[in-house]
């Protein structure tokens, strides 16, 4: 992807909300609220969506713990609330082959607890963000632009985006073959800081490597970034 262009230098969106595309929005902001309290700069969205959840979510949230004993009662609590294990490619949880433990909310919704690290220390309850990547730098880099984060980190895998405060979830791109073959479940909305223009962010976006122009619904814009993956943009704020 080309580098930002001059213009566009320190001109930046603020991540708002992720918004969950949910069959029964309220009991599943339920389960959520009653797994952890929520004190980030975005926040948590569930939308009623009536179509049942098809495969593997290309999002999905990484939970962080302070120690093994808080990782295990985070796992009881969720299982308690209508959470269940899953195998995603880890193996069963009995086996322990990784550290962390792999669950679904009660939609199927895959969610992960993870062990300590200190890499998140300073994160809150949610550690990151994880999205699903056939070129884990480009979209990194896309983002990076969009939001004014930093890529924080760069593995073989992995290239993961901090806040630049500090506050908050990472979001990470991890590495994936699997193609995008459905709509998003989980996407973010994002907006214009306060006195910008959401024609001129939605521009600003596509110049970027957003495809397409952008349609208007529901008061924002919807967007896909250069994978495919959902996202709105709302008014300025």
């Amino acid at each position: 992807m080309s580098e930002v262009p001059s213009r566009f230098t320190g001109v930046t969106s603020q991540l708002v909300n992720l918004v969950f595309d949910s069959a029964l929005p309220r009991d599943l902001a339920g389960f959520w609220e009653g797994l952890f309290g929520w004190d980030a700069p975005f926040e948590l969205a569930f939308r009623s969506e009536a179509g049942p959840k098809q495969g593997k979510n290309r999002l999905h949230l990484d939970l962080a713990s302070r120690s093994p004993g808080h990782q295990a009662e985070l796992v009881d609590r969720a299982l308690s609330l209508g959470a269940r294990h899953i195998d995603v490619g880890q193996g069963p949880p009995e086996e322990k082959r990784v550290p962390w433990v792999v669950l679904a909310d009660p939609e199927g919704n895959e969610f992960c607890v993870l062990e300590p690290r200190e890499q998140y220390e300073g994160t809150g309850a949610i550690a990151s963000v994880v999205i699903d990547a056939l070129d884990p730098e480009r979209l990194a880099r896309f983002w990076a632009a969009a939001l004014g984060w930093e890529i924080g980190v760069r593995e073989e895998s992995i290239v993961g985006l901090r806040p630049p405060d500090g506050r908050g979830p990472w979001v990470e791109f991890l590495a994936s073959q699997d193609d995008k073959l459905r709509r998003n479940r989980l996407r973010f909305e994002i907006a214009p800081r306060r006195g910008g223009s959401r024609a001129a962010e939605v521009r600003r976006l596509r110049a970027l490597g957003a495809p397409g122009q952008g349609s208007a619904r529901h008061g924002s814009v919807a967007m896909v970034d250069p994978e495919g993956n959902e996202f709105s943009v709302l008014t300025p704020r």
